[in-house]
């Protein structure tokens, strides 16, 4: 009888184990299925708002004429809408970034949607074309915050092998946004201008709806005093930088540098950076963390941040080229870098994909090399079609993996919550620098030459070198990819 209980009562204790355990299995399921759809959500929400502020960048090339029209301004004029736009989303970027990693993520994302969705309001109500470059301003202000945001919640809910698919989901919305921007801008033109405006409103509404529940609220425990002065000189040197560039002539660059239109804005900006560096120092929280600039592996990032920018900017002129070389209208050649873009598009997909399974760094030495030969093949065989197209297509892949993932998981992976939206900020900075740089300065090589299908193709070769630096950069990562930092 005895025997009989010990075996009755260690079967009733298995039994219960075997319980507990199955319990615990199917509620550990359970919650990882939860996290999923958490994930899958999240990713969605994420995706509208960078979509959003993206599609707004595309969609504004078929309604430039139609505002010009409705303003009487000048060509010059109506570029404003753009320019204004990239300016504020790029001195956006970095206090928008370091108010998330202060207060939130939660809370700083509705604000910038908040902003994009208040600057539509007002360009559709607009009586002026000044009152339409306040919007346009109000929205590149709040769309400034919005990918860097995106992108460190990211950092923050994802695991890490993980992160670079969903970066290169959200990389993958800009060639989302230039496919179906000219088309959806075209339609919305049937009705009025201004409908390409008022199609924010109800998105950033349902966004913000959304973001109350599925963003992260975690915010710094510790309270420091702002960083006005390095704020303050930041914004106002790259403000400088971005208004001297843009004033420069390309058909006069060398008189134009020396003016007073462009020299003061320069040279403000030169001094302002090296002060700014020297404030940073002593901050007790600095709008950019020295850390991050001190940093060996994000040095590298950035510096690969400000390539990428300075090869983005080539596209700008090939539509211009295309015309030049085949004779074919404006819009034939917008149609013509379709192959290109598509390319964007499955790119960012893939170098999402080729950062969780090879590393970030084989992955932006690929596309160094892919960004060399793109810009050879355009410039030594631009002139043909076929070459053309095929130097388009390795161009648009290697622009996803230079501007998507492989960067943005390298600042996730060598930051903490505390300085990670700070860290994607810089990112966002160095590339709309090498932008502002690249442009001004492959147009006046271009106007240079003489303005011609050859020096188009001339300025297509100099661009390829930049391929080369970014591979070497790629190869002075270290192989781990992470010096981690904290807060």
């Amino acid at each position: 009888m005895l025997g009989e209980s010990k075996t009755t009562q260690t079967k009733s204790q298995i039994h219960l184990m075997t319980v507990s355990l199955c319990l615990k299995t199917k509620m550990s399921l359970s919650e990882k299925s939860s996290q999923v759809k958490v994930n899958y959500k999240l990713m969605a929400l994420l995706f509208t708002g960078v979509l959003m502020g993206a599609l707004d960048i595309a969609i504004i090339g078929p309604a430039l004429p139609a505002i010009k029209s409705a303003f009487n301004i000048s060509t010059r004029d109506a570029s404003w809408v753009i320019n204004i736009y990239l300016l504020m989303n790029m001195l956006s970027a970095p206090l928008m970034s370091k108010l998330s990693d202060i207060h939130g993520r939660r809370i700083i994302y509705i604000i910038d949607v908040a902003l994009f969705g208040i600057g539509s309001i007002v360009i559709a109500l607009a009586p002026d074309f000044t009152t339409v470059l306040i919007g346009r301003a109000i929205q590149g202000f709040g769309s400034g915050g919005i990918f860097p945001v995106a992108s460190a919640v990211i950092g923050d809910t994802f695991p890490k092998e993980k992160q670079g698919s969903a970066l290169g989901m959200i990389g993958a919305v800009f060639g989302l946004a230039f496919i179906i921007g000219p088309i959806v801008g075209g339609l919305l033109l049937m009705y009025n201008w201004q409908f390409i405006f008022v199609i924010n409103i109800p998105i950033a509404i349902v966004v913000i709806y959304f973001s109350r529940t599925l963003l992260p609220s975690l915010v710094k425990k510790r309270r420091k005093k702002f960083d006005l002065l390095g704020t303050f000189l930041l914004i106002s040197a790259l403000a400088a930088l971005s208004i001297g560039i843009n004033r420069i002539e390309s058909d006069n660059f060398l008189n134009s540098i020396v003016s007073w239109q462009v020299l003061p804005f320069v040279l403000y900006a030169i001094i302002a950076l090296p002060i700014f560096y020297k404030v940073e120092e002593k901050a007790e929280d600095g709008i950019i963390k020295i850390e991050l600039l001190q940093n060996p592996v994000l040095r590298l990032t950035f510096l690969l941040g400000l390539c990428a920018g300075l090869a983005e900017a080539a596209v700008i002129f090939v539509p211009s080229m295309l015309t030049k070389t085949f004779g074919v209208s404006d819009s034939t050649a917008s149609f013509m870098l379709i192959p290109m873009v598509v390319a964007m598009l499955i790119g960012a997909l893939l170098s999402g994909r080729a950062t969780d399974k090879i590393g970030p760094r084989l992955t932006l030495m690929i596309a160094g090399l892919l960004t060399s030969f793109g810009f050879l093949l355009v410039g030594f065989k631009g002139d043909e079609l076929y070459w053309m197209y095929s130097g388009g297509i390795l161009i648009g892949l290697s622009l996803a993996a230079l501007l998507g993932a492989p960067l943005r998981f390298l600042v996730n992976s060598n930051t903490d919550r505390g300085m990670r939206a700070s860290g994607q900020g810089v990112v966002t900075v160095s590339t709309g620098t090498g932008q502002i740089i690249s442009a001004a300065l492959l147009g006046a090589l271009i106007t240079s030459l003489g303005n011609s299908i050859q020096s188009y193709m001339s300025s297509f070769l100099f661009v390829s070198i930049i391929g080369i630096f970014v591979v070497i950069l790629a190869f002075m990562l270290p192989k781990n990819n992470i010096a981690q930092i904290k807060t």
